[in-house]
């Protein structure tokens, strides 16, 4: 999977432009992203603190770790 130009805290710091109320289509010409990208962004992280989204992150990462190893000892 191709890895994001953009960390998370940019992520946040994009999204928060657009809630203090500056046009979709301008944060997204400012920024050089998609407007798909934004709002797949917005579905992802909307809500979310730095904090919140190193965990989610982390979560998943685990998550994707024991489904492997339960494949392997499921042969």
């Amino acid at each position: 999977m191709r890895k994001s130009m953009f960390t998370e805290a940019q992520i946040l710091g994009i999204l928060g432009e657009g809630e203090a109320g500056l046009p979709v289509a301008e944060v997204c010409r400012n920024q050089g992203i998609s407007t798909p990208a934004y709002y797949l962004w917005k579905s992802k992280f909307a809500g979310m603190s730095p904090n919140e989204v190193k965990r989610a992150k982390g979560l998943e990462s685990e998550s994707a770790r024991l489904k492997r190893m339960y494949a392997e000892l499921a042969r």
